[in-house]
């Protein structure tokens, strides 16, 4: 496990400060696991999911709105380098049936990058190699992610 820390810049961007004091951008985070393409986010309600997928999605460049699909399920961004990119948020799902009716497993083994909040009801469906995000708030506000792969 690997535990950063997330900040805000004076200029509103995101990062990730490391333990030795190293800034690392969303991006940075994701060339860190370059063979893996399924990311959970795993967090409280207001912890920061959206905002640091909309962060990485931003430095990936897309043109298109990066916002929580949680009426829509999955959100589809296309990006110059990584291709479509999906966003789920599986937080109005009822049941694992519901993501295996929309087929969710099309877009979770397609080899596209796959940004997951609140991963835990379709968790049986995840590949194996999984990277999973965890967002705690801390009292001063920032917030701690805690990487497990």
């Amino acid at each position: 496990m690997t535990t950063y820390t997330l900040k805000m810049a004076d200029n509103g961007q995101l990062f990730l400060l490391t333990e030795s004091g190293e800034h690392l951008s969303a991006l940075d985070l994701l060339h860190r696991y370059p063979t893996h393409s399924v990311f959970a986010f795993d967090a409280p309600m207001g912890a920061g999911k959206t905002t640091f997928i909309k962060q990485l999605c931003e430095e990936l460049e897309t043109d298109d709105v990066v916002n929580s699909p949680t009426f829509a399920i999955v959100n589809v961004y296309d990006t110059p380098q990584h291709g479509e990119v999906y966003h789920f948020d599986c937080y109005r799902l009822k049941d694992i049936r519901e993501a295996q009716d929309f087929g969710a497993e099309e877009y979770l083994y397609s080899g596209n990058l796959c940004l997951i909040e609140w991963p835990d009801i379709i968790a049986p469906l995840l590949p194996e190699d999984t990277v999973y995000i965890h967002i705690q708030v801390l009292p001063n506000g920032d917030r701690q992610l805690t990487i497990e792969d």
